[in-house]
């Protein structure tokens, strides 16, 4: 397995990848509801402001010559405290016919060197609260909880 930066090539792949993974977090919550019915509805504007952003990278996960998923990483840092500087996996999916094969794993593995690389002193990552799996696979990979973000619509 591998992460690949992604570069304007890739917009599509990224933001089908994107859509697939925004409309199965729909069901977590209704504040995860897409603006958009369709795909080819979602402009590409999002990933397009990563690839000239410094501190957003996304890459390609590709095994075996082939992508298989995606993920987006962000910089950060946090001055005032002890571990100041981090690497946050803002999103990460792993094709569904892929899933439960150690792709994801593999991945944190990667995005743990790269984060050494980058001198960042701690991972972040969040996942919906309902979300059972994703919060059981991060434990399993020993993240720890740190604390719960709320939200509340304003109608």
């Amino acid at each position: 397995m591998e992460l690949v930066e992604a570069t304007a090539d890739d917009l599509d792949a990224l933001v089908d990848r994107w859509y697939d993974l925004a409309t199965k977090m729909e069901e977590y919550s209704e504040l995860n509801e897409l603006a958009y019915a369709d795909v080819r509805e979602v402009p590409d504007d999002g990933f397009r402001a990563h690839l000239e952003n410094e501190d957003v990278t996304d890459y390609l996960i590709v095994h075996d010559g082939e992508t298989i998923g995606f993920v987006t990483l962000r910089e950060g840092r946090h001055p005032s405290r002890q571990y100041s500087t981090y690497l946050r996996i803002v999103n990460v999916a792993i094709d569904e016919g892929d899933r439960n094969r150690g792709h994801g794993t593999a991945v944190l593995e990667r995005v743990k060197e790269l984060a050494r690389e980058r001198g960042c002193d701690h991972l972040k990552v969040s996942c919906e609260w309902g979300n059972e799996d994703a919060r059981r696979f991060y434990r399993d990979a020993d993240f720890q909880p740190k604390q719960v973000d709320y939200a509340q619509p304003l109608e």
